[in-house]
């Protein structure tokens, strides 16, 4: 296996006419844009090509999209956005596959506040007692209350009395972990994970799941798979899930693998730890940063 390193996204332009772009760990690091990401954005753009930015943001995608409106990224330099948090709300709205339709309509919720409202206006009702719920809706760990719970083994009592209810989970953001500010975060697919591991039963919406992807199809209106090109840091979320959709793949190696190798985020990969990294999953390329 030899993966193709590119300096940067012009080298791969005129071979597809729409991108699908991770959010964080590729446009920016929770806080700010990555350097050179909104002139790259600007000049797919320009080349007349669709960018529709897929995310695990556990959201609806107009929050998302308020977030980079507040980080200086304007709405001309993307055509859409698709979150996992639209997945998710669709997904219990619709109750069209067996596992949503089985649910009940009391949900105990787990996240921060501002994304509580994500199934707002729909047919369910959040429990103040766990006991009562029916299901749970985790978007993330509660970092936002006093005193903040940031780690996954602080919801270890309320996971193991959860699944020994029996009570399902949904999960609205597949990740284990971002990297904010340079510093890792652990995020909702940690919990989940750890529900699991405790004999939970898990539902995810977004990244690599095939549901996110129904949703930029629809976006993309008819352009066909090998002219897509996704683009991601995660090698679990966003290369499995193009792989398992038939799309070719750009890997973002200043994200979460640069974080884990220990070098400066602009570094171009080492091919060794590259091809280390990706023995199980592989990108069709790969590139230190999303620059033109």
């Amino acid at each position: 296996m030899s993966i193709p390193i590119v300096p940067g996204v012009a080298a791969l332009a005129a071979d597809y006419d729409a991108f699908l772009v991770d959010l964080w760990g590729v446009v920016h690091d929770g806080i700010a844009p990555y350097a050179g990401v909104t002139d790259c954005l600007a000049r797919l753009r320009a080349a007349g090509k669709r960018v529709v930015l897929l995310s695990n943001a556990p959201r609806r995608s107009a929050h998302a999209a308020a977030a980079l409106a507040r980080m200086g990224i304007e709405r001309a330099r993307y055509d859409a956005i698709v979150t996992s948090g639209d997945a998710t709300r669709a997904a219990l709205a619709a109750r069209a596959d067996p596992w949503c339709a089985a649910l009940g309509r009391n949900y105990f919720y787990i996240g921060k506040a501002m994304d509580a409202d994500l199934l707002a206006g729909l047919d369910y009702v959040r429990a103040d007692d766990i006991a009562a719920a029916d299901f749970l809706l985790v978007t993330g760990l509660e970092t936002d209350i006093d005193p903040p719970r940031t780690r996954v083994a602080d919801y270890d009592a309320l996971l193991a009395a959860a699944a020994a209810r029996g009570q399902p989970m949904a999960c609205a953001n597949p990740d284990l972990a971002v990297i904010r500010g340079g510093a890792r975060e652990p995020c909702a697919g940690a919990l989940a994970a750890r529900y699991a591991a405790l004999g939970g039963d898990v539902r995810y919406e977004g990244k690599p799941h095939a549901g996110v992807y129904d949703f930029c199809f629809a976006t993309l209106g008819g352009i066909a798979r090998d002219r897509v090109l996704a683009v991601g840091d995660g090698l679990a979320t966003d290369i499995a899930g193009a792989r398992a959709a038939g799309l070719d793949s750009l890997l973002i190696t200043g994200g979460l693998l640069a974080e884990a190798w220990g070098v400066a985020r602009e570094a171009p990969p080492d091919p060794a730890h590259l091809e280390a990294a990706c023995a199980t999953t592989a990108p069709d390329f790969a590139a230190a940063a999303f620059v033109w």
